[in-house]
């Protein structure tokens, strides 16, 4: 397995967990044309999973150029690349159900338009209709996948949600919510999302799947403080949560949950990992990285 890296951060779980010395770690910018197309011809690579991304709506907000940047033309530098080389079989590139934008007909379909408003909404709808503009125009074999809310061990992006109410639990703080608390989204397990990814890589070895979009995620919304209060629940903590936001934070959407029946119709994948499990998993795991 080959991974791309850009800088090295020695507080990265990819170093301090060894993930690097389990695989070939070739280094280069997304965004450089040459460098893509090196990696590709260099190591042989006939499978590609693009993942990379800025991927904080917050940081989207305050940075939308280098957003736009690493999500838009990292995209297609990166598929550029593929098509020269000529050689690779499959690509799964991620989008996200943000490039849906706001609908008030929920659960977002793959057929729902893609209407996003804010800076990282929009760089996903841009990697997403420009991955199947290059299958429509060059049959690059590619698929999108717009996952729900990916959460659990690993994601060391404490502004996010979970990772934030749990660092405070397992401080014994209250946790804090920005917005009223109302907002809601649909939450996928990282295992579950990692399936997946592998679900529609196999698809691709089907050319009249090509250029598809899959939804994947379980179509339950649940609202922020039902969240946070399911991990109280699991951390034995008698806290409540401290509520200081008014309606939803600027620059989010309010509402958003996927139908999926697609993928599991089509390619087989459905979740595994119920909310209450996967957050259990996921507090443990952050328990005892808050204890080293």
């Amino acid at each position: 397995m080959v991974a791309l890296r850009r800088d090295a951060d020695p507080a990265s779980r990819f170093v301090r967990e060894g993930i690097g010395e389990r695989c070939v770690v070739a280094l280069a910018d997304l965004t450089d044309r040459d460098a893509m197309l090196r990696v590709l011809v260099e190591h042989e690579v006939t499978t590609v999973f693009h993942l990379a991304a800025q991927t904080i709506v917050g940081m989207a907000n305050r940075s939308p150029l280098s957003t736009w940047d690493a999500n838009v033309r990292g995209t297609y530098v990166l598929l550029e690349a593929c098509r020269e080389h000529g050689a690779v079989e499959r690509i799964v590139v991620a989008s996200s159900d943000k490039a849906y934008g706001e609908h008030d007909e929920l659960p977002y379909r793959e057929a729902t338009p893609l209407g996003p408003r804010y800076p990282y909404d929009v760089s996903k709808a841009c990697a997403d209709l420009i991955a199947r503009s290059y299958h429509a125009t060059w049959e690059l074999p590619l698929a999108v996948t717009r996952l729900a809310n990916v959460y659990g061990p690993g994601d060391l992006n404490w502004s996010r949600i979970v990772p934030d109410t749990v660092r405070a639990l397992v401080r014994g703080e209250p946790p804090v919510i920005r917005s009223d608390g109302t907002p809601e989204r649909d939450y996928l397990y990282v295992d579950d999302a990692v399936e997946a990814y592998l679900a529609v890589a196999a698809s691709l070895g089907r050319a009249e799947l090509h250029g598809r979009a899959w939804n994947a995620g379980w179509g339950r919304p649940v609202a922020v403080i039902d969240l946070v209060r399911a991990l109280i629940d699991v951390s034995g903590r008698e806290l409540e949560p401290d509520v200081r936001g008014a309606g939803r934070p600027a620059g989010e959407i309010d509402r958003q949950y996927l139908d999926s029946s697609a993928i599991r119709a089509e390619l087989g994948w459905e979740p595994r990992v119920a909310l209450e499990e996967g957050l259990r998993a996921a507090y443990r795991w952050y328990e005892r990285l808050l204890a080293t």
